[in-house]
């Protein structure tokens, strides 16, 4: 493993040469279009008596004869390396290219043999009952051009084509050139359109881009150029060809080139590398943002066949929205939101949503990053959603829409309830992760050549090597922070379990806390003198480690700490025994400290760098967002735990606010819970943020952001936390089965209880029986020597829970 990290390592170092030195042309890093590569070397060059001799772009046939797939096809796989429907077109595409010239027989024949073979067939009956509308115009297009054109035998199935013929014959007939419903237009689909379809050069003349582009596509732009020999087209087609052909051509031209590098962050944060390009990062960041700054970021509509553009525009806008705000950049929401105000944009996206699905994708993405007051995100988020929804109902499938697993992913878990490491996981394994975003006939992809593509992604043996580092990069703190959180939060579990058990006297409770806030254990015995032992040497052990840090003395800090969470667990028993019914702001004022956060985030924060000020451990004069942390987690807490709670007698803001309003019923508690919930999150999210709310470090709001999401994850649409299974998934998915590996029922879970995913910590456990805490036990395949040995050394500790000696 160790010398598998050191080869990535060396990759890391290979990637950012290849990708983020001034010299490398961004449009190297995204994949060529086979298809309108071949479009551009069907063209003829004409001498002097205007006869054609040879193709005018000679590199673009070389780079078809040259990238012929081994099983036959042309084009791009998906990111588990499997053809996809888009290689169909492409390869008969190519064939008619050579066929045009009279070269390559072989490599001809060798791509006939695959469009009439088993997996081409499979590809066709797969997709004819749900088949996207550009496969239905492109494919037969392309079929009968071999056919009809160069009397090429092709034989196909008929039951697998029949339908899908059928659907071009419906769209040629119901929609006309440009059309306001159907985006890209059927005139964007000159280069797949019958030759008895009527194309006047007018209508071509007409929707010509000042670019000389037939809506941004080389192929479309090629055939019109084959049709009319207008010069603006063949201005396009040489200035494309000049720069890109010995590589291929892009499916769509031009592209902004800060969307290009945004893609490459986003890619590289989506799987958990961000720690290896901070440098890179904030350099294409700091650009984007004076580029925001300066630039009007509307981009100018015109009717139509601009919507390459607004696709283009609106996803560079949601991407550099989300990375500059996840950085501390401050930007409007208007840079995201402009497309609600502009009624033609608006209109053609909602037309259009299956075309534009990707790029709502990533409104919806952007507006988890909501702060307080802004109403344009909320609107945002509920238009894309809808359409989402939408475009998702209609049963695409992987071939039509590779984000289809994703969105659902996106729409059923709030982000803030995601760990990152399983995120991590999730894109790694998901062929969208090797997707950009929506062409005409296909979807951008990531050059196989250049980039991360080439460092192995969707082999599992690299895969798995690598989400060992991605995994211990999700959470760059170092072992004895983790350490601490999983610590504090194994004895908060116990310590509040102690104090919901029945038959315990309040006089005993209170012994345990005389004795706390004395710091002497005289007079306790048995399980309160064990909560006393724990808890001392837990202080005394992160006392003498921040001591030899920081040259600094916490100790009575720390106990200040506990004593404060102890008392408010006293508190909450005096009023399940008494039947007491403090009012809400009472019981927030209580229950916010007696869940527990505080007492976990802020003592691990002393050992980030740059560490905690002490100033900041004195409670309860705590920060802003450390306040909001505190609420936040016991408001999620109560909407989750009424019920039981209910039925404990234990005071809960939502049966709180029940009493409060007797004629209100649980639903609108419950919603009532929720909104305070939503509004303290959007602000707890801008102090994390936001640099200029707090005086706390970065790295340590980035520790409490990672400490809600792990609250939110509990939470988040049942109590998860208090249930035996439903956490058993995750944690082995986090820590340790490998992607690409499906968890089974076969797999047991090592020693751990829940809350050392607080910490996502891998530690070995003499595991005892305890009556106050439920226990995960057994043992499963571990996982291999070293596995989260990186960069991020854990300290291998034995740990008994059974009398609670931490």
């Amino acid at each position: 493993m160790e010398l598998q990290l050191s080869a990535i390592s060396d990759q890391v170092k290979a990637i950012k040469e290849t990708m983020f030195t001034a010299d490398v042309d961004p449009y190297s890093l995204v994949a060529p279009s086979a298809y309108d590569t071949a479009w551009l070397a069907m063209i003829p060059a004409d001498d002097d008596s205007h006869k054609p001799f040879k193709p005018m772009f000679e590199d673009c046939l070389n780079w078809v004869l040259n990238n012929q797939n081994e099983l036959g096809f042309w084009g791009e796989c998906d990111g588990h390396g499997n053809p996809t429907i888009e290689c169909l077109s492409a390869t008969l595409a190519c064939i008619i290219a050579l066929r045009r010239w009279n070269v390559g027989t072989i490599m001809i024949n060798k791509g006939l043999a695959y469009i009439q073979s088993s997996n081409a067939e499979k590809l066709l009956k797969e997709v004819k009952d749900h088949c996207p509308r550009w496969f239905a115009i492109v494919f037969p297009g392309m079929l009968q051009f071999c056919r009809g054109v160069y009397d090429l035998k092709i034989e196909i199935e008929e039951s697998a084509v029949s339908d899908i013929f059928s659907q071009r014959q419906l769209i040629l007939e119901t929609e006309g050139l440009v059309d306001s419903h159907h985006y890209p237009p059927l005139l964007s689909y000159m280069d797949a359109l019958p030759s008895c379809y009527n194309v006047e050069e007018g209508d071509i003349i007409k929707h010509l881009s000042d670019d000389g582009s037939l809506f941004q596509s080389p192929s479309a732009t090629a055939q019109a150029f084959l049709a009319t020999g207008n010069e603006k087209c063949l201005a396009y087609l040489q200035s494309l060809a000049q720069r890109y052909s010995k590589n291929g051509v892009p499916g769509t031209y031009p592209i902004d080139e800060d969307l290009i590098k945004l893609c490459i962050i986003n890619h590289v944060q989506r799987l958990g590398l961000a720690e290896h390009f901070m440098v890179e990062t904030e350099k294409v960041l700091e650009k984007v943002h004076k580029n925001y700054i300066l630039m009007n970021r509307k981009p100018s509509i015109e009717p139509y066949h601009s919507a390459t553009t607004i696709q283009l525009q609106l996803l560079k806008d949601c991407l550099a929205f989300r990375l500059l705000r996840m950085h501390g950049y401050k930007v409007s929401p208007r840079t995201v939101c402009w497309f609600l105000y502009n009624e033609e944009v608006r209109d053609l996206i909602e037309k259009n949503f299956e075309y534009f699905s990707g790029v709502l994708l990533n409104v919806y993405r952007a507006t988890d990053l909501m702060f307080p007051t802004e109403f344009e995100l909320p609107e945002a988020r509920t238009f894309a959603r809808k359409l989402i929804e939408k475009s998702n109902s209609l049963g695409e499938g992987d071939h039509r829409n590779p984000f289809c697993k994703l969105i659902e992913h996106e729409l059923s878990i709030a982000w803030m309830a995601r760990l990152d490491h399983l995120e991590h996981r999730l894109w790694i394994e998901e062929s969208a992760n090797n997707a950009l975003w929506r062409g005409k006939s296909s979807f951008q992809r990531w050059s196989k050549d250049r980039g991360l593509s080439a460092m192995g992604f969707g082999r599992e043996k690299t895969t798995y090597c690598y989400f060992a580092v991605a995994a211990s990069c999700s959470l760059p703190y170092d072992s004895h922070v983790r350490l601490m959180v999983a610590k504090s939060a194994i004895l908060i579990t116990v310590a509040d379990d102690f104090f919901d058990m029945k038959g315990r006297s309040l006089n005993e409770l209170r012994s345990l806390i005389d004795a706390i806030k004395r710091w002497n254990p005289k007079g306790l015995c048995g399980d309160g003198k064990i909560i006393f032992n724990a808890l001392d040497n837990l202080v005394n052990e992160m006392a003498t480690e921040y001591f030899k840090q920081e040259g600094s003395d916490i100790t009575s800090c720390l106990r200040d700490i506990w004593y404060e969470t102890f008392l408010s667990w006293l508190v909450e028993s005096e009023w399940g025994s008494s039947d007491s019914i403090p009012s809400m702001d009472e019981y927030l004022k209580v229950g916010m400290i007696s869940i527990g956060t505080h007492t976990t985030v802020l003592p691990a924060s002393c050992y980030l760098e740059p560490s905690l000020p002490i100033s900041k451990l004195r409670p309860p004069k705590y920060e802003p967002l450390t306040k909001l942390l505190m609420i936040i987690s016991r408001l999620l807490n109560d909407m989750q735990s009424y019920k039981k709670e209910k039925d404990e007698g234990t005071p809960n803001s939502v049966l709180l606010h029940l009493r409060n309003n007797p004629e209100a019923n649980i639903e609108e508690a419950i919603s009532y819970v929720g909104e305070m919930l939503n509004k303290k999150k959007e602000e707890f999210l801008e102090h994390v943020l936001m640099d200029d709310l707090t005086d706390l470090p970065k790295e340590c709001r980035h520790l409490h952001l990672s400490c809600l999401k792990v609250f939110q994850m509990f939470y988040n649409s049942s109590n998860r936390y208090d249930s035996d299974t439903e956490m058993l998934d995750d944690i082995a998915k986090a820590i340790y089965i490998p992607p690409h590996v499906q968890a089974s029922k076969n797999y047991k879970l090592p020693g751990l209880v829940k809350a050392l995913v607080l910490g996502s910590f891998p530690m070995e456990a003499n595991v005892t029986k305890c009556s106050t805490i439920k226990l995960f036990h057994g043992r499963f395949g571990k996982p291999p020597k070293n596995f989260f040995s990186s960069s991020v050394p854990v300290r291998q500790r034995s740990v008994t829970y059974g009398n609670v000696m931490l």
